[in-house]
């Protein structure tokens, strides 16, 4: 029994001696990096910022535009008069509809009013002179509201299609500088190598890290904007039926 009390010992190793999966210093491996790669991290945690800064502003815009493209319209189909509806765009300024009826508006009294003197005269209804430009005004001011919905969220794909690869010249130069190591130690021990690939890993985590989000919410406010431009071209009908029925 006395024998085997040495090797006992020899083999219990103690429990703060044994390092945790997982429990690595983030913050310090960020630190010991050299400065290229700690520059792609600053190059890679600015994008991701933007990217969220974009995320939460376009979120509420889209918010807005929702709420006031419902109250339009809850408006505009119950007047009997373009007037009414006109009268109520200024505080329904976030819908892309409110901007697509003041154009169709503002094309239909120009038109109205050049003729108004002589159909006044000859005591007739007022009537478009060409319904095709009303068609017109309203597809300019609906290609303007989808820039407009559009802004910004293209950066969103910028992120999502360059910062992995950011990430992985972040990687490779990384393994490079670990390479370097173990050719001035002359050791390939892992003590060696792991600190060097950990810090070059952190760089495509990051990459990763700012990409997804960019690339989910992308595809989430691109289907958003195809379904406000459903509905403009579909409130364009309306209108262009009902100036149709009333002033041709």
């Amino acid at each position: 029994m006395h024998t085997l009390g040495p090797l006992v010992l020899a083999l219990q190793v103690p429990d703060e001696a044994v390092p945790l999966a997982g429990s690595g210093d983030i913050i310090g491996l960020v630190a010991q990096t050299g400065p290229v790669n700690q520059a792609v991290l600053l190059v890679l945690l600015l994008f991701s910022v933007v990217s969220w800064a974009v995320v939460l502003q376009k979120a509420w815009a889209f918010r807005m535009s929702e709420r006031d493209t419902r109250l339009f319209l809850d408006v505009f189909r119950r007047s009997s008069k373009f007037s009414e509806v006109q009268a109520v765009c200024a505080s329904v300024k976030a819908s892309p509809l409110a901007g697509v009826f003041q154009a169709g508006y503002a094309e239909l009294n120009a038109q109205l009013r050049q003729g108004s003197t002589a159909q006044a005269e000859a005591a007739v209804r007022p009537t478009l002179k060409s319904l095709t430009a009303v068609d017109r005004a309203l597809l300019r001011a609906s290609a303007a509201e989808l820039g407009r919905l559009e802004q910004r969220v293209t950066f969103l794909a910028t992120t999502a299609s360059i910062t992995p690869f950011i990430g992985l010249f972040g990687t490779v130069w990384g393994i490079m500088v670990a390479f370097q190591r173990i050719g001035v130690t002359g050791s390939t021990n892992l003590a060696v190598v792991a600190p060097g690939i950990s810090e070059a890993l952190i760089a495509t985590a990051t990459g990763l890290f700012a990409a997804i989000p960019a690339v989910y919410f992308y595809n989430y406010f691109t289907s958003r904007v195809k379904v406000f431009a459903t509905e403009m071209d579909d409130f364009s009908l309306e209108f262009l039926n009902i100036a149709e029925r009333n002033f041709t």
